[in-house]
């Protein structure tokens, strides 16, 4: 393997061309520019340029089995020198071609949908600005850079979410006024823009801790250095005990920004955004870079958990099993609450965002199981998950991607978020449905779209593990998942809406740059999946060309028994659920004909009561807080506007009278006295 030391500023344009774009933008703003189309081209063009340039790096990485590095040292007064550049090895070129190429079609796409918005100039502003960050994230050679991105996205992605920040109802998710233990489960964008940055800056806590902690450490912000040294400065936290919690804490970012639990809530809650947005930030972006992170860090902290248990620190293993076992747990746990979330609600964009978090859930249990292999010393477990990890996180990209962007069309034309107000979409718009059919089969995981040869390798992955309850989950939630995409589109595009006045209303094929984009997703979920032979080949070289990996793993899935029975009841479960609605029944009146059967579908409508519990146990006790500590500041302020003045005039009288021979006087400074050494006494006891 050959690493090319490349002029920085010729592949750092994979990142710097949105950015340049949304500069541009911005001027173009300050001079008083507000012709639409201009900043429309502008933004789709500067995507474009960095798709290109991602490309051309893919190329070099894995044709010629080269990496690049390509950093310049920027200098200021020889007092700070910042290393700005990228880092594009087999992980970083695929995942930065996948979201530079959907990013572009998602950016076609706004062209028409946002047409005629009042908020159009800035839409496009922050689009390019979201687009840079994230490609920043994928290609930085350094964790400073890969902050600065980390925290772009969280930035653009508060700024979309809430564009539409005047807050009409016909923009909120949930059901207006609805409550669950008394708390609301309806958002207004300005509510959920909040919502998203809050709940992602807790994670980056964690992030900021463990980045610092490193550079202690290490000596240094780059990532190869990282991983080179990382046998002897994992050694020095496993002889201390604190390495699994270090791990944890240094990617809590990770799971949060990928929406595990307990932290999915601020991505349910993005629905508020324009649907490109959600098709943005739930396919292509940001909830995406979390499974970056997760992909390029869980083979460093593998390899060096065996390099310092090679240097005298054997509990290095255990702890990292114990990190690994943990991340993936809460993986399997997110995963199987989507699936049974999505079932049972009636957004379209809930639903897919409910099924976003699952499929991220499937992502980071596959690399968390290969990270569990570290207690055999098995590479080629590790390169294994990281190779389902990411061909999971290709498959989902593309047809969830697909899937957002229809949503998009078919709540512009129902006029309505919610399906049971859509129907009969297949009389009027067979290539959107088309479109959809592709996307779902392999979002169902059924062969031989892409989703099933991602779905396999995972569940292979997981299975490797022999932690059968991490399995168990991922099989029931595979089930879940056929049933609610088919209910999703039986409903929206077989049956007639309950409304039978708004059928037609609006209902015609989407305008070109509409219709194209997801049709070439839909097209590609299938395509794809055919070629896998091909396509796998390619994933599986770049996951060789991985940083720390060096192990090229088998990409075809292993067909046996228990594949061919998973299989079969996925598509029993496809039919017998079509079947169920076609005959005017649904899962949802099946769920209403017993109190036991209410009550199970009120628990999972009402997203498992987590939202409820995060108000009761985070914003009511810290209101709680609030008012307590109200109480102590006003203590404090009586004590130094009342109690000490008054004390000092009583001193001050006491002081007189003993100069005039007043004992009362005396007496009274005397016990002053006296209190002013009991505290005294006291606080150096404490």
């Amino acid at each position: 393997m050959t690493v090319v030391h490349a002029y920085w500023l010729t592949w750092s344009w994979t990142w710097l061309a949105p950015f340049t774009g949304a500069g541009l933008l911005a001027l173009l703003w300050l001079a008083g520019v507000r012709r639409e189309q201009v900043y429309s081209i502008i933004s789709v063009l500067s995507v474009l340029a960095s798709a290109l340039v991602s490309t051309a790096a893919l190329y070099y990485v894995l044709a010629d089995h080269e990496v690049i590095y390509a950093t310049s040292a920027w200098y200021w007064d020889s007092l700070l020198r910042v290393h700005v550049g990228v880092y594009l090895d087999g992980l970083s070129a695929i995942m930065a071609t996948v979201v530079s190429w959907l990013s572009f079609l998602i950016d076609l796409y706004s062209v028409e949908y946002m047409k005629g918005d009042w908020g159009v100039q800035r839409y496009f502003f922050f689009i390019s600005f979201f687009v840079g960050s994230m490609m920043l994230v994928v290609t930085a050679s350094n964790l400073i850079l890969m902050f600065v991105g980390w925290e772009g996205t969280g930035l653009a992605s508060y700024a979309l979410i809430g564009h539409w920040y005047t807050d009409e109802e016909e923009y909120w998710v949930g059901v207006p006024r609805s409550t669950a233990l008394g708390k609301p489960m309806y958002f207004e964008p300005s509510t959920s823009g909040v919502r998203a940055i809050l709940f992602t800056r807790v994670g980056d806590v964690g992030f900021i801790i463990g980045m610092t902690g490193l550079f202690a450490l290490v000596g240094s912000m780059s990532i190869p250095a990282i991983a080179s040294s990382a046998g002897s400065w994992m050694a020095f936290l496993a002889s201390r005990g604190l390495l699994a919690i270090f791990l944890f804490v240094f990617t809590l970012g990770a799971l949060s920004k990928s929406a595990q639990f307990p932290f999915f809530e601020w991505l349910v809650t993005a629905m508020t955004g324009p649907t490109p947005v959600s098709a943005l930030i739930h396919a292509a972006t940001m909830v995406k870079v979390g499974v970056y992170y997760m992909l390029r860090f869980a083979p460093i902290f593998f390899v060096g958990a065996l390099v310092a248990a090679s240097l005298g620190a054997p509990a290095a293993v255990a702890q990292v099993h114990e990190y690994f076992l943990l991340v993936a747990s809460l993986a399997a746990v997110t995963l199987f609450m989507m699936a049974t979330m999505a079932i049972v609600n009636h957004e379209f964009k809930l639903i897919l965002a409910f099924s976003t978090a699952e499929y991220l859930g499937y992502m980071i249990l596959a690399v968390a199981a290969g990270g569990l292999a570290v207690v055999t010393g098995n590479y080629a477990a590790m390169a294994y998950a990281e190779m389902a990890g990411l061909a999971m996180l290709i498959a989902h990209a593309v047809f969830k991607a697909a899937l957002f962007l229809v949503a998009g069309y078919a709540l512009h034309a129902s006029e309505s978020r919610f399906i049971d107000d859509m129907g009969n979409f297949w009389r009027y718009m067979k290539a959107t449905g088309i479109s959809t059919w592709l996307a779902g089969l392999s979002l169902a995981a059924v062969p031989p779209f892409l989703g099933f040869f991602a779905k396999e390798l995972v569940l292979g992955a997981v299975e490797r593990t022999a932690v059968y309850s991490l399995y168990a989950l991922a099989v029931i939630a595979v089930v879940f998942t056929a049933a609610y995409i088919t209910r999703l589109i039986v409903r929206v595009f077989h049956l007639p809406p309950l409304n039978k006045e708004a059928e037609g209303k609006h209902y015609h094929e989407a305008p070109a740059l509409m219709l194209i984009p997801y049709a070439i997703l839909g097209l590609a979920s299938i395509v794809l999946g055919a070629a896998w032979f091909y396509v796998g080949y390619w994933v599986a070289s770049g996951v060789g060309e991985t940083l720390d990996i060096r192990v090229t793993p088998p990409f075809m899935p292993s067909i046996d028994l228990t594949t061919i029975v998973i299989t079969a009841v996925v598509i029993i479960d496809i039919l017998g659920v079509a079947l169920l609605y076609m005959r005017r029944h649904s899962l949802v009146y099946l769920l209403q004909k017993s109190d036991a059967l209410k009550a199970i579908h009120s628990f999972l409508f009402n997203r498992w009561y987590v939202n409820s519990a995060i108000y009761y146990l985070f914003l009511d006790s810290f209101a709680g807080l609030s008012w307590l500590l109200n109480v102590v500041n006003r203590g404090i302020d009586l004590f130094y506007h009342y109690v000490l003045p008054k004390a000092g005039e009583l001193a001050s009288r006491g002081l007189r009278g003993l100069l005039r021979g007043r004992t009362d006087y005396i007496l009274t400074l005397y016990l002053f006295m006296m209190v002013i050494i009991g505290i005294l006494m006291f606080m150096a006891w404490r």
